[in-house]
């Protein structure tokens, strides 16, 4: 079968077309706004058939639909490397049911968070796309992360030849196991900075290094490139669509669906990554009927589905879901590109009123594209209640970040009276905010420390400790290095000398 060509273009209207493996690499488009496809390709293989595949063989089939100029063996080779043993289930992202829902397991990988799905395979994707465009400079990835994204980042590039990664995290605003799995990362080619401000503050911060042609073109006559492992980076993006679409061919294997019947999503969300690759699967044929996008008491997401108005002009509150602790969602930017009639002017000026004043507001036209959408949200009383309701209930544990998912996933149900099956995207171990999670249990847990209530949460949930946490008991912290967010590019100059 004939398979069209995917290229990749900027929201913003730079106006190049670039090839997937050139996307890949520069991750962010020269005028700051996002690579998106000329097209969302349909899938070319019927759900019963992707059924029958595991893990791998799905994630074949759907990411060869946009990594178009890649090779055969180059795609199978990539994703080979990247869903090995480091997954400690051949599953890969296996599926648990409780209360009613089935929670997409999606924190197997290396650093028990969902973020090694395509942090696994992003390095593999982009040191072949450095050899296939002829790239002969050391690759510096760029990143800021709010808890997870940083330390999978981290695990991936480290000691990879020919890169670079650089972590920039808010200092005070992530888990003491996100901070310590970032602080104690081996590897002669990474550097972990902690910012004196909060998540928003580094990832504008990194937006505007990228963005900086001058320090661009001095670091390029060092012999350095930059790219970004972060979300906004389209290799980050296609491998999260294999999930939900292996999610659905799961439910139908096991006969708990019928081919064609719809399933509900719903999706914790900060950044936007996550809910827009299952925007993403919906567009290429799955058969999914709510997106239900979920917020913590950050709602400005709920805010903007509510009304059409994005403002981030408000308090930011630290919580127990850092992860979700972002008032300025980046991929936000993909989907109004989409529901503007891929108008990249009109996106342009969106994006340009979120920079100078700190909002945009989309028209009713561009509304109706929201109709797939279901906003809600949890504040801190209902996600540590909804952790303690699902446990008493079922005995399943879930973090934080689930639990906001969960807790709006039965309010969207209870709302809509909508009983189509939902599958919840359950994007962290519970042993990285176990503090959280066990105090939401018994508050009487919270006079222990945390690597004792690592062993607690083991014994009450009947799962072992994940390598992931066993390997930071002892570790020693090998990175300290704090700054200022305008200190953030003279950091880097430093650590690539």
């Amino acid at each position: 079968m004939f398979m069209k060509e995917v290229t990749y273009s900027s929201t913003r209207g730079e106006g190049s077309k670039y090839t997937a493996s050139m996307a890949v690499l520069k991750g962010l488009a020269s005028d700051g706004g996002l690579f998106v496809p000329d097209h969302i390709p349909a899938l070319d293989k019927t759900l019963e058939e992707l059924s029958e595949m595991d893990y791998r063989g799905l994630a074949y089939e759907v990411m060869k639909l946009f990594l178009t100029d890649y090779t055969e063996d180059e795609l199978r080779s990539c994703i080979a490397a990247a869903y090995d043993s480091k997954f400690d289930t051949d599953e890969i992202a296996p599926l648990a049911e409780s209360c009613g829902s089935y929670y997409l397991e999606l924190f197997h990988g290396a650093t028990i968070a969902f973020k090694d799905m395509a942090l696994s395979l992003l390095p593999h994707l982009m040191t072949t796309a450095a050899k296939k465009n002829g790239l002969d400079k050391e690759i510096v990835i760029l990143t800021a992360t709010s808890g997870d994204t940083g330390k999978a980042a981290l695990a991936g590039f480290a000691d990879v030849p020919g890169t670079r990664i650089i972590v920039f995290y808010p200092k005070s605003g992530v888990s003491p196991i996100q901070e310590k799995q970032m602080v104690t990362q081996r590897g002669a080619n990474t550097l972990v900075v902690g910012i004196h401000g909060n998540f928003d503050d580094a990832q504008t911060g990194v937006k505007k290094i990228f963005g900086d042609k001058e320090f661009a073109a001095e670091l390029d006559k060092k012999g350095f490139v930059f790219s970004s492992a972060n979300s906004i980076n389209i290799g980050r993006l296609v491998p999260q669509i294999c999930y939900y679409v292996y999610a659905y061919t799961r439910l139908l294997k096991e006969e708990r669906i019928t081919a064609g019947q719809k399933i509900n999503i719903c999706v914790p969300t900060g950044n936007f990554g996550n809910i827009l690759a299952a925007f993403y699967a919906k567009n290429m044929g799955l058969p999914v009927g709510k997106l239900i996008c979920a917020s913590n008491t950050n709602k400005v997401l709920f805010d903007f589905f509510e009304t059409g108005k994005y403002d981030r002009n408000r308090e930011f509150h630290v919580t127990t879901s850092p992860s979700m602790d972002i008032l300025i969602s980046s991929n936000l930017e993909r989907l109004i590109y989409h529901i503007a009639g891929q108008n990249a002017e009109r996106c342009s000026e969106l994006m340009a009123g979120l920079s100078a004043n700190g909002t945009y507001s989309i028209n009713d036209k561009e509304k109706e594209g929201l109709k797939d959408f279901f906003g809600g949200y949890a504040d801190e009383k209902q996600t540590s209640e909804q952790i303690a309701k699902v446990y008493k209930k079922s005995g399943y544990v879930i973090d934080t970040h689930t639990a906001v998912a969960s807790y709006v996933c039965d309010r969207y149900k209870a709302e809509t009276g909508d009983d189509s099956p939902v599958v919840i995207a359950s994007t962290a171990s519970p042993y990285k905010f176990t503090r959280a999670v066990m105090n939401s249990i018994d508050p009487a847990y919270d006079k222990k420390s945390d690597f004792e209530l690592i062993d607690d949460l083991s014994r009450l949930s009947g799962t072992e400790v994940p390598q992931a946490i066993e390997d930071i008991r002892t570790a020693p912290v090998l990175h300290k290095t704090e700054c200022e967010v305008d200190e953030m590019k003279n950091i880097i100059s430093g650590f690539l000398k």
